[in-house]
């Protein structure tokens, strides 16, 4: 029978629903909707029974050695403003159960939308991928004293240029927001193939992502 990916009394925290919709059923699940302050006041309204902290689903490449559908699990989680910790016994179990490589991953409470943050902040950390979702978990974990993991797949590549339509892609509940992407288009229709692009890796990256836990 294949490891548990959450402990007993753990919760998930995805930035997605299409994420959150890779999870065993039953899986307790917070969605972000690509908002950190969000994501920050779902995770602090649990009770005090939470028992682990798991930040799950897609990221951006920072190494130039990664590709669309490389997964991997943290074993350091690094930001600007410095590390935080992951719990090694769950990391450790996580690499079992799918088999992910191991990596520093990095942390952002902002869209990366340019080549050169990304560089920047592969400079600073080291890290093979980056999310949003990762340090508001890890912060939550640390505050609450309970063990925090980040299983993370690689869409876009450090390379890649994000379109300004997929900052406000996103409703609260994590569902596209298709009007608002349609109206940015509307003023920079030169995004619209990095947008398509966008979309082609995410849906690799979430079938990658989905094999690995099936």
């Amino acid at each position: 029978m294949a490891e548990a990916l959450v402990p007993p009394g753990g919760v998930v925290a995805v930035g997605l629903r299409s994420e959150a919709a890779l999870l065993p059923s039953g899986t307790r699940v917070v969605i972000s909707g690509g908002n950190p302050a969000r994501l920050a006041a779902l995770l602090e309204a649990l009770p005090g029974d939470v028992t682990a902290v798991l930040s799950f689903g897609i990221a951006g490449g920072l190494a130039s050695s990664v590709s669309t559908g490389d997964l991997f699990v943290a074993t350091a989680l690094r930001s600007m403003a410095g590390s935080l910790p992951v719990d090694a016994e769950w990391r450790a179990a996580l690499v079992r159960r799918t088999s992910a490589a191991s990596a520093i991953l990095a942390a952002s409470d902002t869209l990366l939308a340019s080549v050169e943050a990304k560089r920047a902040l592969h400079r600073a950390t080291r890290a093979a991928a980056v999310d949003m979702e990762s340090g508001v978990a890890a912060r939550f974990a640390l505050a609450r004293g309970i063990p925090f993991a980040a299983l993370r797949v690689v869409a876009d590549g450090p390379e890649d240029v994000l379109p300004q339509a997929a900052a406000v892609g996103l409703r609260p509940d994590g569902s596209p927001a298709v009007l608002r992407v349609l109206l940015s288009l509307t003023r920079r229709p030169w995004e619209l193939p990095a947008l398509i692009r966008l979309g082609k890796v995410s849906a690799k990256a979430h079938a990658a992502l989905g094999r690995a836990i099936a």
